[in-house]
């Protein structure tokens, strides 16, 4: 459940109300998680391609839909705005959100790269903002997500925006804006690098003549088997794999390829780098 919010160190009976600007892909996996995992007073969204929200959110009794902000109620006070639009539409879309930014509002951004400082210089700077970096598999509640803090979020801000993040998987908090950047690259992009293994390994398995049809769907079901003993385990990946090697054995000589020389570690350090570098350049 999300926390309700907190006054003075108590709670207040009412669930957060929250202001939802932008419902794409990820703001939509988010809407599902609050309204089916979590407890929430109220969700106003602003989203101009309304027809793209799945008619069971955007016609739920707590979701109230607009295509623009100034269709919002002027006495609007929502708890924590949560702004899931694309990194290069911030600087246009903020500034409207002014007026609901005010103190006891937090302001929970998933935008890749754009800092808390250039979210605050456009609220009108006093803005409490918190920025979060989740992936993709938010969409079906198995998701991460990474969060740090703007100097002006306290306790209670905090535990909202853990609560908002839960819904759609596993909450870490950063202890420096810096580190987003890496995070970025490697649990942000991460999925992409999970997919292409699945693929090389369906290829391989067809170089090694099997059906495509059989290779790509023995490739998909190896990585959601490995992924699901990883996720029950409690051992660390090394040992999982070590358990999987018999000496001498199959593993063990296909090991012995993409472990050569630390080949494979070197290619990930140089992949993540790469788009940590990225991330950096689009943060200006």
């Amino acid at each position: 459940m999300i926390p309700c919010v907190v006054v003075e160190d108590s709670f207040m009976a009412a669930l957060p109300r929250l202001l939802l600007v932008g419902c794409g892909k990820m703001g939509q996996a988010l809407l599902g998680g609050w309204l089916e995992r979590a407890g929430v007073a109220s969700v106003h969204i602003i989203e101009p391609a309304l027809e793209a929200i799945p008619a069971e959110l955007r016609n739920h009794a707590l979701v109230r839909c607009a295509i623009d902000p100034a269709a919002l109620p002027t006495d609007l006070q929502p708890d924590a705005i949560v702004v899931a639009v694309k990194p290069q539409m911030m600087s246009a879309v903020l500034p409207a959100y002014r007026s609901f930014a005010a103190a006891g509002t937090t302001v929970l951004s998933i935008a890749a790269g754009r800092t808390i400082a250039s979210i605050k210089a456009a609220l009108g700077g006093e803005a409490a903002v918190v920025r979060a970096m989740p992936n993709t598999p938010a969409a079906i509640g198995k998701g991460v997500s990474v969060l740090v803090a703007g100097p002006e979020v306290d306790h209670p801000a905090r535990a909202l925006c853990t609560g908002l993040m839960s819904a759609v998987g596993s909450v870490n908090w950063a202890d420096s804006e810096d580190q987003l950047d890496a995070v970025t690259a490697m649990s942000g992009s991460g999925p992409a690098y999970v997919f292409l293994l699945a693929e090389a390994l369906a290829q391989a398995g067809t170089a090694a003549g099997l059906p495509a049809r059989m290779a790509v769907g023995l490739a998909r079901e190896t990585v959601i088997g490995a992924g699901a003993l990883l996720e029950q385990s409690a051992e660390p990946a090394g040992t999982l794999r070590r358990n999987v090697t018999s000496p001498g054995g199959t593993t063990e000589a296909a090991l012995e390829v993409l472990m050569r020389d630390g080949a494979l570690d070197r290619l990930m350090e140089e992949a993540v780098a790469a788009a940590v570098r990225r991330a950096r350049e689009l943060s200006g």
